[in-house]
């Protein structure tokens, strides 16, 4: 069985390449990808494989773009990390979805499935894709990409990619750009962590969420905290406990 992997998340990837050689041991992995763009390349100049083992959110976009640009004729087990009853909506005949983190049995039930049906995989894998695509899409989550401030009499919007940190001061939350400029939001941070794309910002502490473009440096603190360097620079000692820093080190190296 030749199995392509598209996966954006280290460690998800080599779980599942560790899965895959445990539950069939005489597969063959023909590729791990972890981009939209790169994805769609294989596809076009690759004949297809067996089986592909697919992550919704990669790092340049939704796996919903691949199937804009390329057909898709192989079967496709999804990869996600949503909330397992939404994902009951989505089980359209023999395509299945593992959530993460991925599970060996729940792997290996998958595989049977797709062993048990794969006649039929050949003959409506086409159309039993298109409407799971349509309904995973409708589902999938949607992050704030801008925001709007006031500064003196009028308002501007600051896009998410030019915003470093946001911080907490005395009950007030402020938005902190890339060159240092500092606004006003209404929201308090909790409202923001649930607003932001985790995969660009990380909730540090009580007072700080940040970006991945604003840290600058990392240091290991007093009974096992981290202590973070930010730019822009902020006068504010910035923590991580030791119960968030293995998540937070994890963050980092996606």
């Amino acid at each position: 069985m030749n199995i392509l992997i598209i996966e954006d998340e280290v460690p998800s990837a080599r779980r599942l390449e560790r899965m895959i050689k445990e539950v069939i041991p005489d597969s063959s992995i023909l590729g791990l990808i972890d981009s939209v763009q790169q994805t769609v390349r294989w596809l076009k100049s690759h004949p297809a494989p067996d089986l592909i083992l697919m992550d919704i959110q990669l790092s340049d976009g939704s796996s919903f773009e691949i199937f804009h640009d390329v057909t898709v004729t192989s079967p496709v087990i999804f990869i996600t990390a949503y909330d397992e009853y939404a994902l009951q909506a989505f089980k359209v005949n023999s395509v299945d979805y593992l959530l993460k983190p991925v599970d060996k049995e729940e792997f290996k039930h998958a595989v049977e499935k797709f062993r048990n049906v794969s006649l039929r995989y050949q003959s409506q894998s086409l159309p039993n894709m298109t409407q799971l695509i349509k309904s995973l899409k409708a589902t999938e989550p949607v992050y704030k990409t801008r925001f709007l401030v006031k500064v003196g009499q009028t308002f501007v919007t600051i896009f998410t990619h030019d915003i470093a940190y946001f911080v907490a001061d005395h009950k007030v939350s402020h938005l902190v750009t890339v060159t240092g400029k500092r606004h006003i939001v209404d929201q308090t941070l909790e409202e923001l962590e649930d607003q932001l794309n985790p995969k660009l910002f990380f909730r540090l502490n009580r007072q700080f969420i940040t970006s991945v473009n604003s840290i600058t440096r990392l240091h290991n603190y007093f009974n096992r905290k981290l202590k973070v360097e930010l730019n822009p620079p902020t006068d504010i000692e910035v923590l991580v406990s030791r119960e968030k820093a293995a998540e937070f080190k994890k963050w980092l190296d996606q």
